[in-house]
C-alpha cells in the first residue's frame, strides 16, 4: 500500500517505494488516497510500468484511519465513486483496471450498496476482506463475501484468512468468487499457490538470487526473508538471523544453517 500523496510529492519516496521491471507481469499497484486528483496524478505515473491501480478500502490499522485512508473509505461511496472516476478520466490507456479492496460492514445492505455504486462507475473488480474495521482476528464471514458475489456482475475476490492452497480452494468453492487473494500467508511462504505448506529451501535460494541480481534493497531483502523463514526457525534462530545487518551476513548464515 503505497500513500499516493507522499509517492506524488516526493520523488524520494517513488524511488523508495515502487520498483519494477519487464517480467514483473501482470502488476497492480495499490494506493492509499483520499483525494481523487492526487490519485490520478499517483496512476499516471505508474501507468506506463503496471497494468492497474488498486485502492486500498480496507485497511484497518489507526494511522491510516486518521488520515482517512483505507477502511473508512467503505463509509465514503462518493469519494471511492470521485476517485474512481478522476482515474477513469485521467488514464487513457484502455486495458488499465482499477480495482479497490475492502472491509464488510456489520449491515451488509452497505456493503451491497458501496460495491453495485463502485461497479456503476466502472470499477475492474473488487476484492472482500470479509471482516468488519473492528475485527481483527474473529472468524472471517465468507458467507458475507458470497452474498456480495452473488449481488455483482464484475468478479469480486475473496481475501482473508488463507494459509494453504487447500484453504484457498475451499474459500474459492465455499464463497463462488472469481478468485483469492492472499496476503499474509504469501508473505510466509511464497510457494504456497504451488501446494508447499511451508516455505522449500529452493524458495528462500531463489529469492537471494533474486535480491542479489536485481539490487533488492537490504531492508527488503532481510524482512522477506523473516517472513519466509518464520515456520523453519527457532526461537533462538530467530534472533540470530533477524539481528543480521548486512546481506554477507546473512549469506554466510544460510550457507552455514543450510547449506545455501
Amino acid at each position: 500500500m503505497i500513500v499516493a500523496a507522499d509517492f506524488v510529492k516526493s520523488i524520494k519516496a517513488r524511488d523508495s517505494e515502487f520498483t519494477t521491471n519487464q517480467g514483473d507481469c501482470p502488476l497492480i499497484v495499490q494506493f492509499a488516497a483520499n483525494d481523487a486528483r492526487l490519485l490520478s496524478d499517483a496512476a499516471r505515473i505508474v501507468c506506463p510500468y503496471a497494468n492497474g491501480i488498486d485502492i486500498n478500502c480496507g485497511c484497518p490499522q489507526r494511522w491510516a484511519m486518521a488520515e482517512g485512508y483505507g477502511a473508512c473509505l467503505i463509509n465514503k461511496p462518493e469519494l471511492v465513486r470521485d476517485m474512481v472516476t478522476q482515474v477513469r478520466n485521467q488514464v487513457e490507456s484502455p486495458g488499465f483496471s482499477v480495482s479497490i479492496k475492502i472491509r464488510i460492514h456489520d449491515d451488509l445492505k452497505r456493503t451491497v450498496d458501496l460495491c453495485r455504486k463502485a461497479e456503476a462507475t466502472g470499477v475492474s473488480w473488487i476484492t472482500v476482506h470479509g471482516r468488519t474495521v473492528e475485527e481483527r482476528h474473529q472468524p472471517v464471514h465468507y458467507d458475507s463475501i458470497k452474498i456480495i458475489k452473488e449481488n455483482m456482475s464484475i468478479p469480486v475476490i475473496a481475501n482473508g484468512d488463507i494459509r494453504s492452497l487447500k484453504e484457498a480452494e475451499n474459500v474459492w468453492q465455499i464463497t463462488g468468487t472469481d478468485g483469492v487473494m492472499v496476503a499474509r500467508g504469501l508473505l510466509a511462504n511464497p510457494a504456497m499457490f504451488a501446494g508447499y505448506e511451508e516455505t522449500p529451501l529452493k524458495c528462500i535460494w531463489d529469492w537471494v538470487d533474486i535480491a542479489l541480481e536485481l539490487g533488492t534493497p537490504y531492508m527488503c531483502f532481510h524482512q522477506h526473508l523473516m517472513y519466509m523463514m518464520e515456520k523453519i526457525t527457532s526461537r533462538q534462530e530467530k534472533r540470530v538471523f533477524n539481528a543480521l545487518s548486512s546481506t554477507s551476513a546473512i549469506i554466510d548464515y544460510l550457507t552455514d544453517h543450510y547449506g545455501i
